[in-house]
């Protein structure tokens, strides 16, 4: 693989975009045909299937290389036009961002309004899980991403944020119905509230109890929203996990509970962007590091990490 003609890397970027071939030819203003022979010579070249042809075409393992080095590509060129003040008729520039549910609500949206707007800058946000954001980086949908995986992905610099604690609540007439004996024991039964499917928390805390024995119970509602999921803990749905922000106020009032106040859980996030000299990502950064300083705990402030 001697080089990857950027033609043919735009073309397999706006099929990945546009979901289909036809569709990839009518951004382009080309034929299918020319798609499609653009994308073989790709896959020739690089000796890799990068799509897989259902709809929507999905990239493969390589072509998820191929498409961000692509988004790096338009993300370079566009930074270098700025430079040279040729933006006339661009518009904002686009910062999409991986961020999980929970930073969303506590402390992550402020930060947007300290990023300097000059130029002017359009973010775009994608809620996901903290453990699987890092999956959207990899795919190159995201420029950066707030995740609990200190692992960089290919292509990208890591920095550690700090601890978001969570501490296990749940209503006094909840707990009073179904808490009653030993809290390892009544948690492996008793409903719980998790955010989704992917949501493990919950049986975290309970196998930290049991010894690794056994995560929470079979009763499980899914509500998957930050707000929502504290409210519904709050109304004694269930018992679960709430960051320590959002359980505070609710402890103070009576309206939760905590289960175990010696036994918080410390969840490391992390800050993963690309390795790219892009002036509006680096703003973005700083601001990040510095509110997460004030939002998050240190490894100081807990002592060893949970």
């Amino acid at each position: 693989m001697d080089d990857l003609p950027l033609d043919q890397v735009r073309t397999l970027l706006a099929v990945v975009d546009e979901g289909t071939f036809e569709a990839a030819a009518a951004a382009l203003h080309v034929t299918p045909s020319a798609v499609s022979q653009r994308v073989k010579a790709l896959e020739q070249r690089t000796g890799r299937v990068l799509l897989t042809r259902v709809k929507p075409v999905r990239p493969t393992e390589s072509g998820e290389v191929v498409v961000r080095f692509a988004r790096q590509l338009a993300r370079l060129e566009r930074d270098a036009r700025a430079e040279l003040g040729l933006t006339a008729g661009q518009g904002p520039v686009r910062v999409p961002v991986a961020v999980n549910a929970d930073s969303l609500a506590t402390w992550f949206l402020p930060v947007l309004t300290r990023v300097p707007q000059d130029p002017p800058i359009c973010f775009e946000l994608y809620r996901e899980d903290e453990a699987h954001t890092t999956a959207l980086l990899r795919e190159g949908q995201v420029m950066a991403a707030v995740t609990s995986s200190p692992d960089p992905v290919a292509g990208c610099t890591v920095r550690r944020l700090g601890l978001a604690r969570y501490r296990a609540v749940a209503a006094p007439g909840f707990a009073a119905d179904h808490l009653t004996g030993s809290l390892a024991e009544d948690l492996r039964e008793a409903p719980t509230v998790t955010f989704d499917r992917r949501d493990g928390l919950q049986d975290a805390f309970v196998r930290s109890l049991t010894r690794g024995r056994s995560g929470a119970g079979p009763i499980r509602h899914l509500v998957p929203t930050s707000d929502g999921f504290r409210d519904a803990v709050a109304f004694g749905l269930g018992w679960g996990m709430v960051p320590e922000p959002q359980a505070e106020p609710l402890l103070r009032s009576g309206r939760l509970v905590e289960l175990a106040p010696a036994r918080p859980m410390d969840v490391p996030l992390y800050w993963q962007q690309w390795k790219l000299d892009s002036p509006a990502l680096s703003a973005l950064a700083e601001v990040v590091a510095t509110a997460a300083a004030e939002a998050l705990l240190t490894d100081r402030e807990v002592g060893p990490v949970r």
